[in-house]
């Protein structure tokens, strides 16, 4: 076995995989760049190489400079991780020329495969399943938008070297494809060096469901099951699970031994995924190959027990499997939550700064339920703007899916994270989300469930009871703290009333409390609901049980009251004397500053490109900036018609939010 393996990698892949080397008693070397210095998969390697500049295309996807740091540091074998270069074909060929193993397929399964257009061509002599497109390189947006008149609207403009949601676009007309193909083209450039881009028709109420394979050099090829990917923004996935509720016995057998045969034709050995559009009817479609490890592998390792990056480093090193199919059983049910530097409130736009609280929630592996969570960040480090926005990805695994998802509520209830903008409240609205729970979803859920944009869970008026209970049971807690303060003037003592009102939403809720050593019993709106806690005032995270039933929630003090943050909803919460309730009614709402004449940058990001000088007239709609955030290209639009009265921002110009990029007449 190898006793040294540099990863060419960073963030949370990175640490995953130091952490099977580690078990495996296999030395490992991490790779900075100038951002990532003080990262976490540096100070868990046993060694760490500098290798350039914070931009990726200087550091981490230069290929020389990673071949120096193995030179330097004498490691036997590279696992790439995903992104960056795991697909890389030049890359797997260096490191065979220097004599050092890729824990990855060999390099011309990776041409064949990971090029889309290639592994199109070749699933479709292999008898496979694809969707109907163009195949060859497109020349530009003229092309692009008759390639697509041809296919027929809707299309998916796709960069062949893509992955993670870069460079992709769902085009509906001429002018969508005419713009996609140019952004696509873009995005794919400045993340993968591979600016070609392909055309095929976009399948309508899609399911986005992959097969994850696993084969090794002696011809032995497995199918570890099927992954649900369906809710994705931007096509970027952002929940899976494993099983698909979905597919029945038969459709999984199928697809998996397409994948399978499709991994034989082309030589494959490691891990890699085969991924699937399914329609209503469980009609499958090959989609693409991923020559890598996937983000979402967990789900799979948690349902089988398999640990993937274990079988690719035995696999790199010439061991067969050490199972068949027939080993490979399906048990319970596994979900996973991404957790994005990305703000929900700002339409999903990515947040950078420092994490000034990172508590995950306890990891646990027992029979009832499994909580893992695999991160590559810390309390007091950096969102970079640099590179990809995911923080960390959430698992749980329960016997059935029920239970996981349960399971889940809670993990993310308990998740804290403070100093950046995350999309925690919008993961914790999608588990409640009924379509979810019962498991009728697409790759559309996103846009037709939030369609305009996540503003917070709602929650049933029964929650909302519940958590005006709590709200009433914590503010008294803190009463009696502040009663007891010395200092107080002799034969004045301040006494904890009974009677309450609890301000939530724009009610106000009429509480009276009685307590006891065990807790407290708060009649409100005709109910007597029982709280229990040990919460204490300056605690950042509540565990109650309110009613029976357990209540997790975030707290922060505010003025006469708590903001509190559960199930996706973020409330602030005052709990006033009834004659301090009565005047807080008459006091007047103040009103927010009126920016509407101003395009204003909605994320911390590189201007890419400016459409309009002063004195132009838009229209509603209109391309007015492009903006470059963690690789990703987003076109601010006009809102309505106007005129441009100045420009205050040029391309090549690095922003703040909310700095103000045009100003209007």
């Amino acid at each position: 076995m190898f006793n040294k393996i540099l990863i060419a990698n960073r963030g949370e892949i990175a640490c995953r995989v130091i952490k099977t080397a580690r078990k495996m008693g296999i030395a490992t070397v991490a790779v900075y760049s100038d951002a990532d210095r003080n990262a976490l998969h540096v100070k868990m390697a046993d060694e760490a190489v500098h290798i350039g500049p914070a931009p990726a295309n200087q550091s981490y996807i230069v290929i020389d400079k990673i071949m120096d740091a193995i030179r330097q540091t004498g490691a036997e074998a590279v696992h790439p991780g995903y992104g960056f270069l795991s697909e890389n074909m030049k890359f797997a060929e260096a490191l065979e020329a220097e004599g050092v193993a890729f824990i990855g397929p060999p390099a011309k399964a990776i041409e064949a495969m990971g090029d889309k257009i290639t592994s199109k061509k070749l699933a479709a002599e292999a008898g496979v399943s694809t969707v109907p497109g163009y195949m060859g390189l497109i020349a530009d947006a003229d092309e692009a938008v008759k390639i697509s008149d041809e296919i027929g609207y809707p299309v998916m403009i796709k960069a062949s070297a893509g992955g993670g949601g870069k460079g992709m676009r769902i085009a509906w007309n001429e002018a969508e494809a005419r713009e996609g193909f140019q952004s696509s083209k873009n995005e794919a450039a400045s993340s993968f060096g591979d600016d070609r881009i392909f055309i095929e028709k976009f399948v309508t109420q899609p399911r986005h469901i992959e097969i994850q394979v696993l084969a090794d050099s002696h011809g032995n090829c497995v199918y570890l099951h099927e992954r649900e990917c369906s809710i994705q923004r931007r096509n970027q996935k952002v929940i899976e699970e494993a099983p698909s509720p979905f597919l029945d016995e038969a459709t999984r057998k199928a697809m998996g031994e397409q994948a399978c045969a499709l991994a034989k034709a082309v030589g494959y050995t490691s891990a890699g995924t085969v991924e699937f559009i399914v329609d209503g009817e469980r009609n499958f479609y090959f989609l693409e190959m991923n020559t890598r490890l996937q983000v979402e592998h967990p789900v799979t390792e948690l349902i089988t027990g398999v640990d993937l990056v274990e079988q690719m480093i035995r696999v790199a090193d010439g061991e067969a499997l050490p199972f068949a199919q027939s080993d490979l059983k399906i048990n319970g049910w596994a979900v996973e939550s991404r957790l994005y530097a990305e703000d929900p409130y700002r339409g999903f736009l990515p947040s950078i700064g420092r994490l000034t609280r990172y508590r995950p929630p306890a990891e646990v592996s027992d029979a009832a339920h499994v909580v893992r969570n695999d991160t590559g960040v810390f309390e007091g480090g950096e969102i970079s703007m640099f590179y990809d926005p995911m923080i960390a990805k959430l698992c749980t695994w329960a016997p059935s899916r029920g239970e996981a998802i349960e399971a889940m509520r809670v993990a993310l209830d308990e998740f804290e994270v403070e100093g950046i903008g995350h999309n925690l409240p919008f993961l914790s609205a999608v588990m409640d989300h009924p379509k979810f729970v019962a498991g009728n979803i697409t790759t559309a859920f996103i846009a037709e469930e939030y369609p305009d944009g996540f503003q917070g869970a709602t929650l049933a008026g029964n929650d909302v009871i519940r958590i005006a209970a709590a709200a009433a049971a914590m503010h008294r807690v803190g009463e009696i703290r502040r009663a007891r303060i010395s200092g107080r003037l002799d034969n004045h003592e301040r006494h904890v009333g009974e009677n309450w009102v609890v301000f939530v939403g724009d009610r106000d809720l009429p509480v009276k409390i009685s307590a006891d050593r065990e807790g407290a019993t708060v009649h409100v709106e005709g109910h007597d609901l029982r709280v229990e806690s040990d919460w204490r005032p300056g605690q950042s995270l509540a565990r109650m049980q309110v009613d029976g039933r357990p209540l997790v929630m975030k707290v922060d003090k505010i003025a006469a009251g708590f903001r509190l943050r559960t199930r996706g909803a973020d409330l602030r919460i005052h709990v006033r004397r009834p004659r301090a309730a009565e005047l807080a009614r008459l006091m007047p709402e103040k009103i927010a500053p009126d920016t509407s004449k101003f395009l204003l940058c909605p994320m911390p990001g590189l201007v890419v490109k400016i459409n309009v000088a002063a004195g132009d007239e838009v229209q509603e709609g209109q391309a007015l900036a492009t903006v470059e955030a963690m690789k990703m290209e987003n076109i601010l639009r006009a809102e309505r018609k106007g005129v441009v009265k100045s420009v205050d921002a040029e391309a090549g110009q690095s922003l703040k939010v909310d700095d103000v990029i045009m100003e209007f007449e």
